[in-house]
């Protein structure tokens, strides 16, 4: 018999990998629903340590991030910032390819230009 694993347990070790915990946020994203987007955030941080640990990190409250995490949290985009951030994770904006395409591109490595861009 084939051993399973708890979808939840599954979930939890990938999100554990910034890169995979960013492909999620991504594919949520693109659905749209900022609830469903705030529901994979809390994913994210569940398999990050938790809101505790995000608390000590962005210097936040438990009570605050509960609630700017919830499905009605109407959090601004400076505090999604500061949470993924935690997480060596960044919110972008990326071209969606050819005009009257509907179809997501992936997003560009941008790593080389951020470095290129600093002010001198």
């Amino acid at each position: 018999m084939i051993g399973t694993v708890r979808h939840h347990d599954f979930m939890m070790k990938h999100l554990a990998d910034r890169a995979e915990a960013s492909a999620y946020l991504n594919a949520v994203a693109e659905d749209g629903d900022i609830k469903f987007l705030l529901e994979a955030i809390r994913d994210v941080v569940e398999a990050q340590g938790g809101v505790g640990e995000l608390a000590k990190k962005t210097k936040l409250s438990r009570t605050s991030l509960y609630k700017t995490l919830s499905a009605t949290g109407n959090p601004e985009i400076g505090t999604l910032d500061a949470i993924l951030a935690v997480y060596g994770i960044r919110i972008g904006f990326f071209p969606i390819g050819l005009k009257g395409s509907h179809h997501r591109q992936s997003a560009p490595d941008t790593a080389g230009a951020a470095a290129h861009s600093q002010p001198r």
